[in-house]
């Protein structure tokens, strides 16, 4: 690997915009990876340095960029529930399809996570696929209510999520709903909500 790559990867792991302008004009490659195949946009958005994410999509970085892990830079926002890089990657033109390493799409680990404001702005702002079935046979309403604590957070994220379209009779792989899920767990509020929208 070239010096100005490394340049580059380091920049971009700390969030030094003006030094990641300065490797890209220097010649690294926008599109170089590290030894665990991490682009420097990744590495930007797995720690939320949204101003380094921006200089890198201006300079045609690939949102869609997987590492050994299948993350990419998308995929992680969903992780990070950071709705500022979200929406810079956005005019990037990322692929809402793109799968990471449990077949789920970013709109999944956001709703196990409870990351309400992003589950909010990526339905809203994007046309993701609500009622995506992972690898393990959960959408993210089913995760919102098996991973999630049952709180405020994730019943407001199970609200969105029915208001956006979610199936709630949509069952995991072994047959079980949503509704049957919160019921097991004892969360009353979410099973009213799952109720309700039945």
């Amino acid at each position: 690997m070239h010096d100005r790559d490394r340049r580059l990867l380091e920049a971009a792991r700390r969030g030094d915009a003006a030094e990641v302008r300065a490797a890209l004009d220097a010649g690294a490659s926008v599109e170089t990876r590290d030894e665990e195949l991490r682009s420097p946009l990744l590495l930007a958005a797995l720690s939320d340095h949204v101003q380094a994410a921006r200089v890198l999509v201006a300079a045609g970085a690939d949102p869609d960029a997987q590492d050994r892990r299948h993350d990419s830079p998308w995929l992680v926002t969903g992780v990070t529930g950071s709705v500022a890089m979200m929406r810079v990657l956005l005019p990037a033109g990322p692929d809402l399809t793109l799968r990471y390493r449990y077949g789920g799409v970013s709109v999944i680990p956001a709703s196990e996570r409870g990351h309400v404001a992003y589950v909010r702005a990526v339905l809203r702002e994007t046309d993701i696929d609500v009622n995506h079935v992972n690898d393990l046979g959960w959408t993210a309403l089913l995760e919102a209510v098996i991973l999630g604590d049952g709180g405020r957070a994730h019943q407001e994220i199970v609200e969105l999520l029915l208001a956006a379209g979610a199936r709630p009779e949509l069952a995991d792989a072994d047959g079980v709903t949503a509704l049957e899920h919160a019921e097991r767990r004892g969360f009353d509020a979410l099973a009213a909500l799952l109720k309700a929208a039945a």
